[in-house]
This record gives C-alpha cells, sequence and structure tokens, in this order.
C-alpha cells in the first residue's frame, strides 16, 4: 500500500517537475501556449454549444421517462445530462490532446527534445537515443494512424462510461473517476508518444505495455493532467508542462533510475563484443 501511493505521489510531481523545465525554456513554453489556446477556444465553442442544446438532446435520450412521474423523470434526465457532460469531456480532451499536438507538433517535439537532452548531460546511464529509420511521410501517416486509433478507443471507452451513467450511485460517484482514470491514461499514451519514438519504440503496444509496468505512477501523472486539461485555457498552460513530464515519465518507464548507473555502451561497442 505505502508503495502504492509513494508510486501515485512520484507521478503527480512529474507535472511539477515539467513545468520547472518547461519555465527554464521561455520561447518554447511561448511557442508550446499557442496550439492549446487555439484548441481550448474552439472546445470551448463546442461546450458552449453542446450546453445550449442539452436539454433538448436529453429529452432526446430520454423519450421513455416523457410519461413519468416529475421527481423521477427529473432525476433520470439529470443522470443521463451528467453521464452526457461527462462523456463529451473524455472525448474532447483526448481529441484535444491530438489535435494540438497535431498542430504544435515540432513545438512539443522539441520541448521533449530539450529536457531528455539537459537530463541526459547529469544522467548518461539513460535510455540511449536511436535515430529515426522511417522518412517522414511514414512517419506522419503512422503518428496520424495512431492519433486516430487512441480517439477510436477513448470513444468506445466514453460510451461504455456514459451506459454506466444511468446506474444509480455508480454512475455518480463512479463513473466520474473511472472516467478521468481512463482518459487520463488515454492521454499519457499520447503524449509519451514522442520519447517513446526517439528510443525506437514505434507502436502503440510499446507504450501500453511500458504504461501497465507502472500503472500508478502513470496514473498519479496522469488523473490530474486530464483533469486540468479538461478545463478551458488552463491547457495554455499546463500542455508544455505535460509534454515536459511525459518526456520525465517515458524515462522513467523506459529506463528506471536503478539501471541508470552506468553510462549507455553504443551499439557499435555492444556489436564488437558480441
Amino acid at each position: 500500500m505505502a508503495g502504492a501511493v509513494s508510486e501515485l505521489l512520484s507521478g503527480t510531481a512529474l507535472l511539477g517537475r515539467g513545468m520547472a523545465l518547461v519555465l527554464r525554456r521561455p520561447r518554447l513554453a511561448l511557442l508550446g501556449a499557442i496550439p492549446p489556446l487555439i484548441t481550448s477556444v474552439l472546445f470551448t465553442l463546442a461546450l458552449v454549444g453542446l450546453s445550449t442544446q442539452l436539454d433538448g438532446l436529453v429529452a432526446w435520450l430520454t423519450p421513455f421517462a416523457a410519461d413519468w412521474g416529475d421527481g423521477i423523470r427529473l432525476a433520470v434526465r439529470v443522470a443521463v445530462g451528467l453521464s452526457l457532460v461527462a462523456g463529451s469531456v473524455l472525448l474532447m480532451v483526448v481529441t484535444f490532446s491530438a489535435l494540438t499536438l497535431a498542430l504544435g507538433g515540432p513545438v512539443y517535439d522539441r520541448i521533449s527534445e530539450s529536457v531528455d537532452a539537459e537530463l541526459s548531460k547529469s544522467d548518461p546511464g539513460s535510455a540511449p537515443m536511436v535515430e529515426p529509420s522511417e522518412s517522414w511521410t511514414r512517419s506522419a501517416a503512422r503518428a496520424a494512424t495512431q492519433s486516430l486509433t487512441l480517439i477510436a478507443i477513448s470513444l468506445a471507452g466514453g460510451v461504455v462510461l456514459f451506459a454506466s451513467g444511468f446506474v444509480p450511485v455508480l454512475g455518480q460517484l463512479v463513473v466520474p473517476v473511472v472516467s478521468a482514470a481512463f482518459g487520463g491514461w488515454m492521454l499519457s499514451m499520447e503524449l509519451v508518444g514522442s520519447a517513446f519514438e526517439r528510443r525506437g519504440h514505434l507502436r502503440l503496444r510499446d507504450r501500453r505495455a511500458a504504461l501497465r509496468r507502472r500503472r500508478m505512477r502513470v496514473l498519479g501523472f496522469a488523473v490530474p493532467t486530464f483533469v486540468l486539461l479538461a478545463v478551458p485555457f488552463v491547457a495554455v498552460v499546463v500542455f508544455p508542462a505535460a509534454t515536459a513530464a511525459a518526456t520525465l515519465l517515458a524515462r522513467d518507464l523506459l529506463c528506471p533510475p536503478e539501471q541508470r548507473s552506468l553510462p549507455a555502451v553504443p551499439r557499435s561497442s555492444r556489436g564488437a563484443a558480441s
């Protein structure tokens, strides 16, 4: 139990460390704030549109409750409305992240690379960089496919969570927590991509397997990040910091501190030794 709590706290601390690293790079921090500002405006407009149509959508989804008593009809429609908002926020945050990364990919890659380079100076035993072997077009196509896959998974999860919102008590108490955990997990899958790719881990299954090995640390980072990104315009500050924090997380997942006692051995030296 103590180990799990320690891992959760360590994961949560990553966001603060990421913020400190980004603030030392004011130009990159400023550039990194522009894409989430654009997407924050777009998604705020979408949320406003949803809120104005919410009553009509809820009534359309619950025609079976039209003839029920006022009290139970109101309770059902409030539950449906909350589930609809929670599912929409879940999908929007993950889609928001994919769109923000698409708009500011080079900037976030630069932030991640800069953090990696700085930490590697004092930590030469961290995971070695791997030169990319893909062409730009192949890399872009793979990144787009992976983002669409993550969005599709998030959409499927959002549907399940939406349906679960109809269950009394469970829908109001448990589903929001599960939504934040699930959404944060999918968000982490997206954010660690750059650092994983520089280490030769190009597949989504590589990210998933690594995240599973340190679930509590990942959730400690993922849930607060997801919650903050769900607040309009907070993402302008949080997203660059989350990019740096995700790089720290990737380093922890792929090369734990206990494995960094010795400098990385170059590939040519390994080949000669074998």
